[in-house]
């Protein structure tokens, strides 16, 4: 299973590495980004285009990652919570054993 797994996780990057080198030659007109603030260099489309995809990406990732860690650190905090309670319940029931 394991190497099975390997298998597909190489043919998935050699997918993925051939598709990136195709469109690369493909796409090699020389285009200029006009922001109304700024002129980008001229460069590949396909230059352009892979940098804007993994600007993307990268956005992305920082901000899934900073939800994750803020749902992470609920998740603590309600955890703490829960032992807490679980500790007050023991010892409410212990004391009502003590009692009777």
């Amino acid at each position: 299973m394991r190497a099975i797994k390997l298998l597909i996780t190489i043919l998935l990057a050699l997918a993925v590495l051939l598709t990136g080198v195709l469109f690369t030659i493909h796409n090699t007109t020389p285009v200029v980004i006009d922001l109304v603030w700024i002129k980008l260099p001229e460069a590949s489309l396909s230059i352009w285009l892979i940098s804007t995809l993994v600007v993307g990406v990268l956005i992305g990732m920082v901000l899934t990652s900073a939800r994750s860690l803020s749902l992470r650190a609920r998740l603590m905090s309600s955890n703490r919570k829960q032992r807490i309670a679980e500790q007050k319940l023991e010892t409410l029931q212990n004391e009502a054993h003590k009692v009777t």
